[in-house]
C-alpha cells in the first residue's frame, strides 16, 4: 500500500488525510520503514503539497503525541514563533510583556544550532533557571502567573522530530510546505487559540529572499486559519544582527536592559518587540488594532509591569530574580576586547552570519546537537547599518574565554563590517 501512495505523490496526485495518516503515523509506530518515508518526502519536495495536504500533514503531526489543553485558562491564549536569526532574543522580552498585558502564553523554544541561537540556551545562563518542565507544570504556571518559557516537550508532535531528522538526511529540508507543517504542528499541539508568527528575511535568516519569506508566511497563516486558530504573520528584517548582542548571557542582559525602564535599549530591537506585542494584543482582542496594542506595549515596558512579570517567571522556574538588578550575576567572559573601525564613514553592512560565525568560534553556539556551549562568550555589534563611524571607534566588543578563540573571532569579524564614505540609509526592522 505505501509504495502506491509514494507513486501517487510522485506522479503529482493529491493524498487524502487518511493516506497521509497511514504514512506518518505508520512511521511513528515503526510500521513504515524510513526508506519509504524518505521516498515520499522527496516526492513531496519535488511535486509540492496542496493546501489541503499541508493542513492534513500538520494536523496529523500535531496529533501524533500529547496536546496541551489550555481551555481552563481564563485569558486569551497565544503562541509565538520566530523563524530564527542572529541575536534574536525577542521571546525573552515578548513573553513577559504579553503576560503583563493579559495574554496567557505557554512558550516552548529550542536550542541553538549553526548560525541561529536558541532561547533555551539563553535562559539557562540565568542561574538556576529550569527549562525542562512537564506539560502539567507549564499549565499550572501559566494559570498562576500568565506565562512560562521552557524547552520543547518531546511528547508534543513527536512525528515532527522524526520527519525532520529524515528531511535533514535526504536534502528535503527546503520545501516550504514541509517547513510550514513542521512549525505549525508544534503550535497546534501547544493548544493556543491565537498564533503570532515572526518570519525573518535576509542574510541572517533561513529565508534570505522576501519572495520565499512571503510564501512561507502565507502558508503558515493558511494552516493556522484552516485549523481554527486566529493567526497573523509579520515579515521582519534579519539583514544584520538583531539588537546589540550575539551570545547567550549577553542576550539575556540585553533583554533585561530592554525590560528595565531605567536603562536604554536598542531602538530596532525595542521596535520589533513592541510591534509584535501590538499585533498580539489586537489578535487576542485586547486592543482595537495593532497601533493601540503597540502603545499599550510601550506603556507596559515604561511602567515596569513587563519587568515584574519577567521576575515572576524567572522565580517560578527556579531562576535567581536578582539578575534583574545585578547583571553581574550572569556569566561573564574573562577576556573582553573592543574591535576598532578601520576607517571613517558610514556603516553599510554588519554581516549577520559572519558575526554568528565569530560567536560560534568563541563557543557561544554549537555545530552539532551534542556540543556544549559557553554561556558567557559572544559578540556585541555596537553599530547598525546607517550609523556614522570614526576610524578607531569601537564597532564590535568580543567576549572570549581564551586568547586563541579571541584571535580567531577577531580575524572573522574583519569581514563582517563594510564602511562607505557616503551616507547609508538605516534599515527598518519591520518589512510587512
Amino acid at each position: 500500500m505505501i509504495p502506491l501512495l509514494i507513486g501517487k505523490k510522485r506522479d503529482g496526485g493529491e493524498l487524502t488525510r487518511a493516506e497521509i495518516e497511514q504514512i506518518v503515523l505508520g512511521y511513528v509506530r515503526g510500521e513504515v520503514p524510513d526508506y519509504q518515508v524518505a521516498a515520499w518526502l522527496m516526492a513531496c519536495y519535488l511535486r509540492g503539497l496542496t493546501d489541503a495536504e499541508t493542513l492534513a500533514l500538520t494536523e496529523v503531526m500535531a496529533a501524533s503525541g500529547d496536546q496541551l489543553d489550555l481551555s481552563t485558562i481564563g485569558a486569551p491564549t497565544l503562541d509565538k514563533h520566530s523563524t530564527g536569526g542572529v541575536g534574536d532574543k525577542t521571546s525573552l522580552v515578548l513573553v513577559p510583556l504579553l503576560a503583563a498585558g493579559g495574554v496567557a502564553i505557554a512558550k516552548m523554544s529550542g536550542r541553538g544550532l549553526g548560525f541561529t541561537g536558541g532561547t533555551v540556551d539563553k535562559l539557562e545562563s540565568i542561574p538556576g533557571y529550569r527549562t525542562e518542565l512537564t506539560a502539567q507544570e507549564m499549565l499550572a504556571q501559566v494559570q498562576r502567573i500568565g506565562c512560562c518559557l521552557a524547552g520543547q516537550s518531546a511528547s508534543l508532535a513527536p512525528a515532527d522530530k522524526l520527519l525532520y531528522a529524515l528531511r535533514d538526511a535526504t536534502a528535503t529540508v527546503e520545501s516550504i510546505p514541509l517547513i510550514a507543517a513542521s512549525i505549525m504542528s508544534k503550535k497546534l499541539a501547544g493548544g493556543a487559540q491565537h498564533i503570532l508568527l515572526d518570519v525573518k528575511v535576509g542574510a541572517g535568516a533561513f529565508m534570505t529572499t522576501r519572495e520565499r519569506a512571503e510564501q512561507l508566511a502565507g502558508t503558515l497563516v493558511r494552516i493556522g486559519e484552516g485549523a481554527g486558530r486566529r493567526t497573523h504573520a509579520m515579515l521582519t528584517d534579519m539583514s544584520q544582527p538583531l539588537g546589540y548582542t550575539v551570545g547567550n548571557a549577553l542576550e539575556v542582559r540585553e533583554a533585561i536592559e530592554t525590560l528595565r525602564p531605567d536603562l536604554p535599549s536598542h531602538p530596532r530591537f525595542e521596535a520589533l518587540v513592541c510591534a509584535l506585542a501590538g499585533h498580539a494584543f489586537a489578535l487576542c482582542g485586547l486592543s482595537p488594532d495593532a497601533a493601540e496594542g503597540q502603545a499599550r506595549a510601550q506603556r507596559l515596558l515604561q511602567s515596569g509591569d513587563a519587568l515584574n512579570k519577567f521576575c515572576q517567571m524567572v522565580e517560578a522556574q527556579g531562576g535567581d530574580p536578582r539578575v534583574v538588578d545585578d547583571l553581574n550575576l550572569l556569566p561573564r567572559a574573562p577576556l573582553v576586547v573592543e574591535y576598532p573601525a578601520p576607517e571613517s564613514g558610514y556603516v553599510a553592512e554588519v554581516a549577520p552570519r559572519t558575526v554568528a560565525l565569530a560567536a560560534l568560534q568563541l563557543g557561544a553556539g554549537r555545530q552539532k546537537k551534542e556540543d556544549a556551549i559557553d554561556p558567557a562568550v559572544g559578540v556585541e555589534a555596537l553599530k547598525c547599518v546607517g550609523d556614522p563611524v570614526q576610524a578607531g571607534e569601537p564597532v564590535f566588543r568580543i567576549h572570549a574565554r581564551t586568547e586563541s578563540s579571541l584571535q580567531q573571532a577577531r580575524t572573522t569579524l574583519q569581514s563582517a563590517l563594510r564602511i562607505l564614505e557616503t551616507p547609508v540609509p538605516p534599515q527598518g526592522v519591520l518589512l510587512a
